[in-house]
This record gives structure tokens, C-alpha cells and sequence, in this order.
């Protein structure tokens, strides 16, 4: 998925952290570390021993995401695409939401703290409830992009903030504190939060060409097949039942966190499909997840 771009997006609130130096070219889990499960799905082996080390107790300054003002600079740049995302989904939300009110995006340089642990490529995109605010280290996509170009396409990435920013709005409307963590197993609390992000990131994708800049230009083209393809396969590769095979072990639903494979196409699927109305995964009996 692209871009238009002649759209405007220099309005983002998104801010850039970290110890690095600025990333400025190409370089799902839920609340947790989508990049380690996608890189330990594809390469059988730890994620750090393919990622460069980080210094311990980094920080870094903040500062704005800089030559970022259109469609154009998004499809170029992976962090621009990330801050681009971030403004088309707040609107969208604003629009869903009365009261909406938007997360912060960090865009992280090598590693940064967080009331949530240490934000880095080493520990993916993941949303920081207390903080209200979703990291996510660009450098991950380049890697990914090295090695498994689909899987880092441009709406398999916006699929993946699109999912944390699901996690927001079920923090702010109160479903997760309506339905807290419960333990782990295929019809647990987390396992249907999960699969409510992955369809709220769908009934996104299926609603975002509509939205358009303030001079009325859309933000955004339609996706083609192989984009939502693409898509659909970072949401499959997230699945527990995947992600224990890969590993070797055996598939054990009672310890899933996430949700299968099929299941968390299924509900991406849905919301892309039906929409939000859709999307109330703690209303469905467990059979039916």
C-alpha cells in the first residue's frame, strides 16, 4: 500500500528517541515483541544473534521526524511511512472515538527506556499502556525487508502499527481493563485482545482510502492484492501455533497468548471485510474465535 504522493502528511505528532543516529532511509505482537516472533519464524534461531547489540541504558535526545511532509518522502523512507501512518490513524480514530484521544509515536534510534522495558530492534513494536505510547525501531523493517521482502512490505508495516494502535483504543475505551489478563489459552483475555487489534487493523485498511488531507487529496492509494497478501502473512506468522512449530516444539494451545495462525488472518480478515461492528472478540464463544 502507498502513498499518494502529493498528500500531505507533515501534520504527524510522531517524535524520534533513541541513542543512534538518525534512520533515515529503509532503514505484531500486541503489548509485546512482534519482531523477535517474525524473526524467529523465519530463521529457527534467537533473534539477537542476527541483530546488532545495544548499548545498556541508552537514551538519546527527541526530536521531530525530519523531511517528512508527503506521501512521497513515506513511500520512500520507512520512519516517514511509520509517522505518515500515525497521523491517517489518529484522524481515523478521532472519527470513531468521541473523546478519542491520540497515543504518542516513538520512533526509536538503536534503544530507548519506557515505564514498559527497553524499546529497541531487538525487542519490536509494542504499546506502552501507562505511557500511552507505541514504539517501533524502523531498522527492524530494513531487516526484514534483507531478507523476507514481502513480509516488509509497505501495508504489512502500517498493519503492524495499525495493531498497536489498536491496543490504544482498547486501553482508552476501557475493553482492557473490562477484560484483563486472565492467563494464557486459546480463549483467554489475551488471546481474544489480540485478535480484536488484528481486526480493528483490518477494518483500517479496508476505511483508510477514503480518508483524505486538507486539500482534499487522499492519503492514501487502494492496496493490491499482493499488498493485503502481504499483510495477511505478517498476521499468520504471529501466530502461536506457527511460531511453535518453527521453534520445534509441539502446538499447545493452553499456553497461546496470541491466537492461531487462521485465526488471526480470520479476524483481520473480518474487520477489513465488515468493518469495526464487527470486531467484538469478548463477545464470541471460544469455539468461534
Amino acid at each position: 500500500m502507498t502513498f499518494n504522493e502529493n498528500a500531505n502528511v507533515g501534520g504527524n505528532r510522531a517524535r524520534r528517541r533513541g541513542a543512534g543516529a538518525a534512520v533515515a532511509g529503509g532503514g505484531i505482537a500486541g503489548i509485546g515483541a512482534i519482531a523477535v516472533l517474525l524473526f524467529q519464524l523465519f530463521t529457527g534461531t534467537d533473534v539477537s544473534g542476527l541483530l546488532p547489540g545495544v548499548p545498556q541504558g541508552a537514551a538519546g535526545g527527541e526530536s521531530e521526524i525530519e523531511q517528512c511532509e508527503t506521501g512521497a518522502d513515506a513511500n520512500a523512507r520507512d520512519d516517514c511511512r511509520l509517522a505518515a501512518g500515525s497521523l491517517v490513524l489518529d484522524e481515523y480514530w478521532s472519527q470513531q472515538i468521541e473523546g478519542y484521544r491520540a497515543p504518542q509515536l516513538i520512533v526509536v534510534d538503536v534503544q530507548t527506556p519506557s515505564q514498559c522495558g527497553t524499546a529497541s530492534n531487538q525487542t519490536g513494536p509494542f504499546y506502552c499502556p501507562p505511557e500511552e505510547t507505541v514504539y517501533v525501531d524502523p531498522t527492524f523493517f530494513a531487516l526484514m525487508r534483507e531478507r523476507f521482502e514481502a513480509t516488509a512490505g509497505e501495508l504489512a508495516q502500517l498493519y503492524v502499527l495499525a495493531h498497536e494502535y489498536g491496543h490504544h483504543v482498547q486501553n482508552i475505551t476501557g475493553i482492557m481493563q473490562e477484560h484483563p489478563d486472565n492467563g494464557t489459552g486459546p480463549d483467554s483475555n489475551g488471546v481474544r485482545t489480540e485478535l480484536q487489534a488484528d481486526c480493528f487493523a483490518g477494518a483500517w485498511v479496508g476505511d483508510m482510502t477514503e480518508q483524505v488531507d486538507d486539500n482534499g487529496v487522499p492519503y492514501l492509494d487502494a492496496p493490491t492484492p499482493q499488498q493485503i497478501a502481504d499483510a495477511i502473512n505478517a498476521a499468520q506468522t504471529v501466530g502461536d501455533d506457527h511460531i511453535q512449530r518453527e521453534a520445534g516444539g509441539f502446538v499447545n494451545p493452553e499456553t497461546w497468548t496470541h491466537g492461531s495462525s487462521e485465526q488471526r488472518q480470520r479476524w483481520f480478515e473480518t474487520g477489513y471485510r465488515d468493518g469495526l461492528g464487527a470486531c467484538d472478540t469478548f463477545a464470541v464463544a471460544g469455539e468461534d474465535l
